[in-house]
């Protein structure tokens, strides 16, 4: 499945050729330098890795160190491996254009901001139970009963309680590529990506 790192800049929108108005993310793709290439004579299985953003030689491992000096190019930030690429060569850099055109669906998958400890009805979207009356007074937000009777006589595993909420793993799909800056390497897609801005998301085909 080829694809390329980015960097999401922030949210904006557009018209379309029919005058339909669209919200949209622009998100920085590219340029992308291949750091490796995965082989299944030597490691099993076919891939290819990419790496994206500038990092520090001060902040940056030896062993890394040795591994970007191999593929010719600087240290990177963040290094994220593909599979389904034809022909690529160690060094080469790739940028946007090269992978995706206008008008493809990609998948975008990034970390979804923190909100940190929630309760269920801003995490799971609960109405609240009981009533202000009758002496009622403390438990508008409270998730109500969680447990069964004596029997089982326990809470079952996955039920939906208070708790961190965000910092995980987000893909959403099926996001139209609307437009491409090739000079810039930016993108501009459908809809809202997860994630804060400046932080990484990978694009899928």
């Amino acid at each position: 499945m080829p694809g390329i790192i980015g960097k999401k800049i922030g949210m904006t929108s557009t018209y379309r050729a029919d005058g339909r108005y669209v919200a949209c993310t622009l998100i920085q793709a590219g340029p992308c330098v291949v750091t490796q290439i995965r082989t299944q004579e030597k490691d099993g299985y076919e891939a290819v890795q990419l790496g994206f953003g500038e990092k520090k030689e001060k902040n940056t491992t030896h062993p890394l160190l040795g591994h970007f000096k191999k593929a010719g190019t600087t240290p990177k930030r963040k290094l994220v491996e593909f599979k389904g690429f034809d022909s690529t060569e160690l060094g080469q850099t790739l940028s946007i254009s090269d992978v995706f055109a206008e008008g493809d669906f990609v998948d975008v998958v990034g970390t979804s901001k923190g909100k940190g400890f929630q309760g269920v009805v801003k995490r799971y979207n609960f109405g609240g139970v009981g009533q202000s009356t009758h002496g009622q007074h403390n438990r508008q937000r409270h998730p109500g009963a969680i447990g069964a009777c004596s029997y089982p006589a326990r809470v079952f595993k996955g039920t939906r309680m208070a708790g961190r909420m965000g910092n995980k793993r987000v893909k959403i799909q099926n996001l139209e590529v609307v437009k491409i800056f090739p000079d810039e390497n930016l993108v501009l897609v459908s809809g809202s990506v997860p994630g804060a801005k400046n932080s990484f998301v990978i694009l899928e085909k």
